[in-house]
């Protein structure tokens, strides 16, 4: 299935904050217990800047088509 830009914007839309709210706070305390806390901090820090980044970029403004 081809997704046009729109139906992938609206699909990342949908997608990304759900994505990021239920796998960053699975993927910190795996990562802290098997590589200590400093990487879990790491983590966080690396994921939520790219997450903000793409939720930016992908954000739906008003009277932009």
């Amino acid at each position: 299935m081809v997704l046009k830009r729109r139906a992938l914007t609206k699909f990342l839309v949908l997608v990304l904050p759900m994505a990021g709210t239920i796998s960053l706070p699975l993927a910190v305390p795996l990562l802290m217990k098997s590589a200590g806390i400093g990487a879990g901090v790491g983590l966080v820090l690396a994921v939520s800047c790219l997450w903000f980044a793409a939720m930016l970029r992908f954000a739906e403004m008003p009277g932009h088509e």
